[in-house]
C-alpha cells in the first residue's frame, strides 16, 4: 500500500489483517507535563507573542479571547452538521460538495481551511487520521483527543484500519470496504455517518446526541439508541 500525504485520494482496506503486537491506538499514556521547563520552542513562543503585544498587533485580552473560543469549540458544532444532513437532503448535497460553505450555513466559521464532509455508506466505512502530525478540525469540532495524536493510530490507522477500528467496538462485515483519508495542512475531513434506523424524522436536537466525536472522526458508529 502507498501512502503520500498529499494525496487527497483514500487509502483502501478490504480485509486482511495482520497480527500486530502494538498498543491499542486510543490507550496511550498520560502526557508528562513538561510546564516547569523553559524550552527553546517555550521561549520562542513567549518572545513573539509579548513582541507582538509590545507592537500593538494584539493585546492579551486579544489572545485570551481567542484561546477561550478555541476551548469553546466542541463535536457538537460538527454533529449539527450531520443532523442537518440527515433531516434535509439538499443541505446534505451542499454539506457533501462544499463542507466549508455548509458550515458557515449554520454559524460555524471555519477560516481558510477546506473542511471535506465524506459519506459513509452500508457498503462504504470511512476513517480519518493525521499521518505526519495531528491535523484535526479544531475550527469545528475543538482539540483533538489524545489517541488521534499518537504515533501509533497515525500508523495503524493506515496499515491496518479494520484492527484499530475493533479496538474501538467497531465490527464491520467483509463485504464493506473501508477508506483511509489523511488531512493535510489546508484540508480537514470529517464524517458525515450513516443514521441509525429508526431515527428517521427525529427533530435535529435529538438527533445530535446521537453523532459522537468518534463517529465524526470514523472509528465509530453513530450511536443506535434502540441498542
Amino acid at each position: 500500500m502507498t501512502h503520500d500525504h498529499e494525496d487527497h485520494d483514500a487509502h483502501e482496506d478490504h480485509g486482511g489483517d495482520r497480527h500486530h503486537d502494538e498498543p491499542h491506538a486510543h490507550r496511550s499514556p498520560p502526557a508528562q507535563d513538561h510546564d516547569d521547563k523553559l524550552t527553546y520552542f517555550r521561549a520562542m513562543e513567549i518572545a513573539l507573542r509579548e513582541l507582538l503585544i509590545a507592537k500593538g498587533i494584539f493585546t492579551a485580552e486579544d489572545m485570551r479571547r481567542e484561546v477561550e473560543a478555541m476551548e469553546s469549540r466542541k463535536p457538537e458544532n460538527a454533529a449539527r452538521l450531520v443532523a442537518r444532513a440527515w433531516r434535509d437532503p439538499d443541505y446534505k448535497k451542499r454539506l457533501l460538495a462544499d463542507g466549508s460553505a455548509a458550515a458557515r450555513e449554520l454559524g460555524f466559521e471555519v477560516g481558510t481551511l477546506r473542511l471535506m464532509a465524506i459519506e459513509n455508506t452500508p457498503s462504504v466505512h470511512n476513517l480519518v487520521v493525521c499521518t505526519l502530525c495531528s491535523c484535526y478540525p479544531r475550527m469545528l469540532m475543538g482539540l483533538p483527543p489524545a489517541w488521534y495524536k499518537s504515533a501509533a493510530y497515525r500508523s495503524r490507522a493506515v496499515r491496518e484500519p479494520r484492527a484499530v477500528l475493533r479496538e474501538f467496538g467497531t465490527e464491520l462485515p467483509d463485504d464493506v470496504e473501508v477508506r483511509v483519508h489523511d488531512s493535510t495542512a489546508d484540508m480537514r475531513y470529517m464524517i458525515l455517518p450513516l443514521q441509525p434506523p429508526g431515527t428517521e424524522g427525529w427533530p435535529e436536537e435529538e438527533l445530535i446526541p446521537l453523532i459522537t466525536r468518534d463517529s465524526l472522526l470514523g472509528v465509530c458508529l453513530a450511536r443506535n439508541p434502540t441498542a
